[in-house]
């Protein structure tokens, strides 16, 4: 079991910037890839980013790519999303998971825990 606590969020104005965190907790952090997804009232869960064991390898989804930037310090079983040149549409609910290491990145359905999510909001 893996537990997966979402942290950073909060109220920032269009252009700026925020860092989330996600602590995990329980089985080797090290063994899983992590994802990031955002959902906004009304609209299905949406993939961000995502990161594989090691950090060798980063996904983003066309949306954030070249403003979010993912990254993992497995040493503190901790996983960020920092989310420069933020947008009014990039307000949401934001989701860490984690996953094995195989599969599809981009699909919510193949990671196995998910953490309460925090509330990102970007005023214009």
């Amino acid at each position: 079991q893996v537990q997966l606590v979402e942290s950073g969020g909060g109220l920032v104005q269009a252009g700026g910037s925020l860092r989330l965190s996600c602590e995990t907790s329980g089985r080797s952090f090290s063994s899983y890839a992590m994802g990031w997804f955002r959902q906004a009232p009304g609209e299905e869960r949406k993939f961000v980013a995502a990161i594989n064991w090691n950090g060798g390898n980063t996904y983003y989804a066309a949306s954030v790519k070249g403003r979010f930037t993912v990254s993992r310090d497995n040493a503190k079983n901790t996983v960020y999303l920092q989310m420069n040149s933020l947008k009014p549409e990039d307000t949401a609910v934001y989701f860490c998971a984690a996953k094995t290491p195989w599969g599809n990145y981009y699909i919510a359905t193949e990671y196995d825990y998910w953490g309460k999510g925090t509330q990102v909001t970007v005023s214009s």
